[in-house]
């Protein structure tokens, strides 16, 4: 599954309707187009995808006095919302995944209660440490990847990336744990979207023909 429906979802949802390009600058803002599939077309064709899907509503504004075409703006469903929390809880959890998808949870990850996120980090926790006593019944860390050739150079790095990985969800527990961020629930969220017409220091400027749609 590809992380750009939770990125889309989300910046539809920070900003309550937004048009396409405000999604993409958001998403470029973030820096997913360079650790994420979240490039213009993809980001788009997902935006029009969801609303024939029922996730987003489009609403088609008239062109400004300037001349131009109409754009399009979006907002979330209630079928949205829980698309997203599904998506947001999933990808928190889940060890066997691509990197983009826990990236892209760790964006929204304040969306949720502080008790709700520790206890889906922890799940998270349980999954890599199962994975690991499932590997370590046929393979040995201690005895060292040569013990299967330079094939175990592979169970080697997965090895040392789940311990990293437990390393670093623990860590990030104790820090929500010690009051870290601000939750739902808690008071005013930080924001993390561009305003209308504030400057994106880190926009691609690569031009798209659905930019001013």
């Amino acid at each position: 599954m590809s992380a750009i429906r939770l990125l889309v979802l989300g910046a539809v949802r920070q900003h309550g309707r937004a048009h396409g390009y405000q999604v993409r600058n958001d998403l470029e803002y973030w820096g997913a187009h360079e650790w994420s599939n979240a490039k213009p077309g993809s980001i788009y064709h997902a935006l029009k995808q969801m609303a024939k899907q029922g996730l987003l509503v489009a609403h088609e504004i008239a062109p400004s006095t300037a001349g131009g075409p109409p754009r399009t703006e979006y907002e979330i469903t209630q079928a949205g919302t829980e698309e997203f929390l599904t998506l947001l809880r999933s990808n928190l959890v889940s060890y066997d995944q691509r990197p983009d998808m826990l990236s892209a949870a760790l964006g929204f990850i304040v969306d949720l209660p502080r008790d709700e996120a520790v206890d889906l980090l922890r799940q998270r926790v349980r999954g890599i440490e199962e994975w690991r006593r499932s590997v370590t019944e046929y393979y040995t860390p201690e005895e060292g990847p040569e013990q299967l050739g330079h094939i175990g150079e592979i169970m080697n790095l997965w090895v040392h990336t789940a311990d990293g990985g437990v390393e670093w969800t623990r860590g990030l527990i104790k820090r929500i744990e010690d009051g870290a961020y601000t939750f739902a629930g808690e008071g005013a969220p930080f924001v993390a979207v561009l305003a209308e017409g504030e400057e994106n220091p880190y926009a691609t400027g690569e031009a798209h023909a659905e930019d001013d749609r």
